[in-house]
């Protein structure tokens, strides 16, 4: 297909696109708990000549193609938000209070969509078939194995997969499209859930206690020597405590501390975060007995690192130049070569078949985009919505005609 003609296509649906982005946007839903969103999307790949089909305990998957014999390949987009009471200055705030997508997946849905609409109109074009899956509870690293486990990749068997992010907030121009490179793009992330009970009592007679905050506090100054004494320094490995809850009042000893947090690795058997668990729990164990504390750690949530296979971000880096030219680059040249610190659960499709991630920036901080993801202040810009439309379909259709 013509570039020029594939962009001016996307371009002439950009409108629809919008609204659709600030409809999803106005309602976001968290989690499976995806009513609106979920009948919204099957709405509209019915409007555009699709048969969805609900996957999972909330996903939804629709075909395109198919009518040619070829591979399969699979575009996904996420449609979650977050528990984030949005604090962003737009006209189409979240009505669902308490609720926001912070984190751009109302995009993505947006996008996917468009690309949806693409594909019909060139269906006859297609050789093979492309999957479209559009996916819950993202966010909490439960959706995608949730719909794996449901069949994602099987009637008829997927061979590669593609999936797209928006970013806010960086010094790039905003419409500008970023590919991973071969290997890991992104960490590993488990949760825990540290417990240190203790003794309530009186805040004037601590000795008839067994302080719980005294101990949590000792185990959080402690666990940070894994990190510096305990890893090798060829390894990444990472943990924050990003809660740290005790007590409700200033005069009196609570019975008990708990704190959680995250694991982070780049190892993609996951050894470097094995052997942070053990210290962590014993360390945790150790010092909660020398305080005469119980102390418990669980470990929840557990979403592997992002393999990205090299050949498929090759071929995707060389679709993306030529349908936008220098505005498309290499992840790597913008990151050093670096995996990014956030985590992603379509890293479970990633160790079943070859994956790719692309990365559309949608808000440059020198044009007031001045807040990231997960920020209750930060925006969009959805004039790019488009792009990602584009993406979505040329990588797809271009893949399977290189594999037929």
């Amino acid at each position: 297909m013509n570039v020029q003609e594939l962009i001016k296509e996307a371009q002439a649906l950009q409108g629809e696109l919008a609204e659709i982005r600030r409809e999803l946007h106005r309602h976001p839903e968290v989690g499976f708990d995806l009513p609106y969103t979920k009948a919204f999307v099957k709405r509209k790949l019915e409007e555009f000549g699709y048969q969805p089909v609900e996957l999972g305990r909330a996903g939804v998957i629709a075909l395109a193609g198919g009518k040619t014999p070829g591979k399969t390949v699979l575009l996904r987009a996420d449609m979650d938000a977050l528990p984030v009471h949005e604090e962003a200055e737009v006209d189409y705030r979240s009505l669902n209070d308490g609720k926001m997508h912070g984190c751009g997946h109302d995009m993505h849905t947006a996008m996917l969509l468009g690309a949806a609409k693409l594909l019909k109109i060139h269906e006859d074009e297609i050789q093979g078939t492309v999957k479209l899956e559009f996916q819950p509870a993202e966010e909490i690293f439960q959706g995608s194995p949730d719909m794996l486990k449901a069949g994602l990749l099987d009637d008829p068997h997927v061979d590669a997969a593609v999936m797209i992010h928006v970013t806010a907030g960086m010094p790039l121009p905003s419409g500008t499209v970023m590919v991973s490179g071969g290997g890991i793009s992104s960490t590993s992330c488990e949760q825990y859930h540290i417990t240190v009970k203790g003794k309530g009592g009186h805040g004037s007679t601590p000795h008839e206690a067994i302080d719980p905050i005294t101990a949590a506090a000792h185990i959080h100054i402690a666990l940070q020597e894994i990190n510096s004494r305990e890893l090798d320094g060829n390894e990444f490995g990472i943990f924050t405590t990003g809660r740290l809850e005790a007590g409700k009042t200033s005069n009196v000893i609570p019975d008990t501390a708990e704190m959680w947090g995250t694991i982070r690795t780049t190892d993609p058997e996951n050894k470097v975060g094995s052997m942070i668990k053990t210290r962590m729990t014993q360390i945790c164990e150790g010092i909660g007995a020398a305080f005469r504390c119980e102390t418990t750690v669980e470990f929840y949530d557990y979403c592997p690192c992002m393999v990205i296979e090299p050949e498929l971000a090759a071929d995707t880096l060389g679709y993306m130049k030529e349908l936008f030219g220098e505005s498309a680059v290499d992840l790597s040249v913008v990151s050093g070569g670096k995996a990014g610190g956030g985590s992603e659960d379509f890293a479970f499709v990633s160790h079943k078949v070859p994956t790719v991630s692309m990365f559309l920036t949608a808000g440059s901080s020198s044009d007031g985009y001045l807040f990231g993801q997960h920020h209750p202040k930060v925006r969009f810009d959805d004039s790019v919505l488009y792009r990602g439309s584009a993406a979505y379909f040329y990588a797809a259709i271009n893949w399977l005609k290189d594999r037929r």
